[in-house]
């Protein structure tokens, strides 16, 4: 068995365990809200769910999420690109050319009369929610194709040159699941490329067009290409956008570009963060590509099983550019001894030769880094109330640390450390622990 990263995207038995988890919270009989006894079905769950009609399903009411408000100055803007690398064929889609969507989040101008972007499509939410359904509930409960972000599509950008810093998902998840931190960057003056690797995480091309992605888990061999081929992503998506700064249109379709987006890149500022396998992209794609100066790794091991290796290339040589471990309780480097201790950060921590910190955020588990942190906590005591099993389920998934707490702090640490390297405003918030962050540990 493989993990992405420490204890990371759900080893087989952890989806088990969540599966139960998930079904407990189905069959719970004091969240009678949720799912209403049917005295025809002797007290069991009513089986019609809402709006939908089909046999066999609970009946619960559609929760939207609400993602947190940026803190920066700027009102934010959003877009998206389809890029086809005619240069590459697509390993996993043999006899196509690899074709990726990424996101662009952006700070906007004065204009603010574009519509503001729906958190997922249809297809894509229908595919980030399908764990749940399999447990048994219905589809579109999580309601994330009507939820709300805070960009608005289109709109101008801000005048001026802006840093710009890439991101790369978690195995088997899309770039949608990181919304939040890809908007509070954007706020602060920074232009986030969101990149989807196809055929790992669910994506929605032009047109509605759906690729899936993954179930299962990879063996090593997969999973080293699939490294290397988000690494390839990854150039491939800087040179596009080296295009777009020539004033090209990169995109598939030649879709209208925001006004101002083509001089709006500095791209000799660029930087790059991922969330668990992203975040072995990032690091990877450092070493294959000095353009970018500047990276961070949320919770991502770099090796490739979390047990035996063997260890990423990163890991045994190191960087000699800035970089950034950000872990939950699932992630430590110090003690031999500990169940959670990873051996690839221990030995790039040893190799490494750039500036190097490594952060702790105790409470936390893996997909604390993504927006499931708010998703969770906000949406399943809507959908089934409030319950000891309720929090045990969000637990599970995203530990104990309050969320509110655990955003604001992932997006504070983030924002210093790009505006250190890329911006060159040095930070206190770097050198020592903070008084204003307590949940934030310097690992020693």
């Amino acid at each position: 068995m493989i993990r992405m990263a420490n204890n990371q995207v759900f080893s087989r038995r952890r989806a088990v365990v969540a599966g139960l988890a998930a079904s407990a919270l189905l069959a719970v009989p004091a969240l009678a809200h949720a799912a209403p006894r049917d005295p025809e079905r002797g007290g069991q769950p009513a089986v019609r769910a809402t709006g939908s009609g089909g046999a066999d399903e609970p009946q619960v009411k559609p929760a939207k999420v609400k993602l947190p408000a940026p803190t920066g100055r700027y009102e934010v803007g959003t877009t998206e690109l389809h890029l086809i690398d005619h240069r590459r064929t697509d390993p996993t889609a043999p006899g196509r050319k690899r074709e990726l969507m990424v996101g662009i989040w952006y700070p906007a101008g004065d204009d603010d009369e574009g519509p503001v972007a729906k958190y997922m499509p249809a297809k894509t939410a229908d595919a980030v929610q399908a764990p749940w359904v399999w447990a048994g509930l219905p589809e579109g409960t999580f309601d994330y194709a009507n939820s709300r972000t805070h960009g608005r599509i289109g709109v101008a950008v801000e005048s001026g040159k802006h840093p710009v810093v890439l991101f790369s998902p978690a195995y088997g998840f899309s770039r949608l699941l990181n919304t939040a931190q890809a908007e509070d960057l954007a706020s602060r003056g920074y232009l986030v490329v969101t990149i989807d690797h196809t055929h790992e995480g669910p994506v929605t091309f032009p047109g509605g067009r759906f690729v899936p992605g993954l179930e299962d888990e990879p063996d090593v061999p997969a999973y080293q290409a699939a490294i290397a081929t988000r690494t390839a992503d990854v150039r491939f998506v800087l040179d596009q956008l080296t295009l777009l700064s020539y004033g090209l249109n990169p995109d598939a379709e030649r879709r209208a570009l925001p006004f101002g987006l083509r001089t709006a890149l500095d791209l000799h500022k660029v930087g790059m963060f991922g969330f668990a396998a992203g975040g072995f992209t990032t690091a990877e794609a450092m070493l294959a590509d000095r353009r970018i100066e500047a990276g961070a790794d949320l919770d991502g091991m770099l090796q490739y099983t979390f047990d035996d290796g063997p260890l990423g290339k990163v890991a045994r040589q190191g960087l000699d550019r800035p970089f950034l471990l950000f872990g939950s309780d699932t992630s430590q480097r110090s003690d031999p001894k500990s169940a959670y201790y990873d051996k690839s950060w221990a030995a790039f921590w040893k190799a490494q030769q750039g500036w190097k910190l490594n952060l702790q955020l105790p409470g936390a588990l893996n997909q604390s880094f993504s927006d499931f942190q708010v998703v969770y906590p906000q949406l399943l005591p809507k959908i089934f109330g409030d319950s000891s099993i309720v929090d045990d389920s969000i637990e599970l998934r995203v530990g104990t640390i309050d969320p509110d707490r655990s955003v604001a702090a992932q997006r504070a640490y983030l924002a210093a450390f790009f505006d250190q390297f890329l911006v060159h405003r040095p930070q206190r918030l770097l050198r020592k622990e903070s008084p204003d962050y307590p949940e934030v540990r310097f690992a020693r």
